[in-house]
This record gives C-alpha cells, structure tokens and sequence, in this order.
C-alpha cells in the first residue's frame, strides 16, 4: 500500500468516459499523488485476441477546473491524459511461453497444453463488434442532445432574465452577455462537464470503428489473396 500509484477498473468496449470515474480519479490524484493513474482492462476485446489496456490521468487543466468548481468549457481530448503502457514478462515466464508455444510439454494441440490455436485474429466476423459499437454511438449521441438541449433552454431563460434580445445598443448587450455568464456560474446550472465526456466518449467510439474497420479490411485483402493463389494452383494442370 506503501507503493500505490493509483487503482484499476473494467470497461465494456472502451466505456469509460463517465463522471463516477472522473471523480474519482480526481480523488486520487488530490489525496494520493498527482501522478496517481487509472488503469482499465476491456475484458470482451481482449478475449477476441485484441489485448485492450489503457491508462489514463486527468490534465491539470481538469484538475484546476474541477478544484476549482467553475462550469467553464474545455477541450474534451484535454479531460484525461493516456499514459503509454509497457508489458515486461519476467525470464522464467518467458522461458515458459516459449516451451508451452513449441509444444515441448505433449502435442501442441491437446488439451493439456494451454494453448489456445482458435486462430481468434483471423475471425472475419466483426459484425457484432461493430454493431454494438454503433449501438452505444447512437445511445451516447441521444444523451448528448438531450444535454445540448438542456443548454439551450437555460440560456433562453437566461436571455428573457436579462431584458431578451430586443434590448439595443453596445452597452445593453454586454451587460445581458455578462448576466448570462453569471447565470452560468450558479448551482443550478446545468453542468458542462457531462457533455464534455459524452463528446469524448463518443470521439472514443469512432476511434475503435475506425479501427476495427481497418483491421476488417486488412483481414478480407489477406484472405482474398491467399484464396485467389490457392484458385491459381488448382487451376494448374
């Protein structure tokens, strides 16, 4: 405990970008260390043969804006920090994956092995993925207009507080500009930061579309050629 640099959570398809986790992580880094990291581990991913490990920090922007508890806008790639990960497996355990891999322990293919030949990286199937990233793309962009929503029906109500926009002149306008930014800054008005994490959430999920669909077509480029080279031989006399 002496050593603790942080703490670690599961995700489901890369969901993370939520309040719960900001606060606290934000408790962490003001009551632990500033160098304090969340790491989280996406457990469907990774049983697919996509090892998925991340770690992440608040920026001190976020630190200073939740600290200091203004409703101010920031940038949503400026709310967390991703922190590079590095695996090292120690010499024995290395050792032993190689043995395990060159089937020195039984046949390679028996069960007692360990290993796993399902070939999971050649799966074509990345419909499901996809299709369920899409499905929480669509429930984050609902929850994200229902918010912009919110935002817009206060400021109204904030315009018609400070005089509507009948008021003319230079003077009249800064001051019904400076009453909306006060009525920002009250408790009851709506917080920014969960729309700042829906956007950054949402921006995560095409991050991984993009990316599975990469990785979807590098598969089909694969199997077409060795398809197409495996046509050619049978078609040679």
């Amino acid at each position: 405990d002496n050593n603790c640099v942080g703490w670690y959570q599961s995700m489901y398809l890369g969901s993370y970008s939520t309040s719960s986790l900001l606060e606290n992580q934000l408790s962490y880094q003001t009551d632990l260390s500033p160098n304090s990291v969340v790491i989280l581990y996406d457990p469907m991913q990774t049983a697919h043969g996509n090892l998925v490990l991340k770690c992440y920090r608040l920026t001190d922007e976020a630190v200073h804006m939740k600290t200091v508890g203004k409703n101010n806008f920031i940038n949503p790639k400026n709310i967390f920090q991703e922190v590079p990960i590095t695996l090292n497996n120690p010499g024995l355990i290395t050792s032993l994956l190689r043995d395990v891999g060159d089937g020195l322990h039984g046949d390679y293919s028996a069960q007692g092995s360990g290993t796993d030949t399902t070939f999971d990286r050649l799966d074509l199937s990345t419909n499901p993925f996809l299709e369920k990233h899409l499905e929480f793309l669509c429930s984050w962009v609902d929850d994200l207009a229902a918010e912009q929503y919110k935002f817009q029906h206060y400021t109204r109500s904030l315009r018609s507080q400070a005089g509507g926009d009948n008021r003319k002149g230079r003077k009249a306008k800064e001051e019904m500009m400076a009453a909306v930014e006060e009525g920002w800054a009250r408790p009851e008005a709506p917080k920014r930061m969960e729309s700042l994490l829906m956007t950054n959430q949402i921006r995560t999920y095409c991050d991984q579309v993009e990316k599975f669909t990469g990785g979807g077509f590098g598969k089909l480029f694969l199997t077409g050629g060795l398809h197409k080279e495996g046509s050619e031989k049978n078609a040679t006399p």
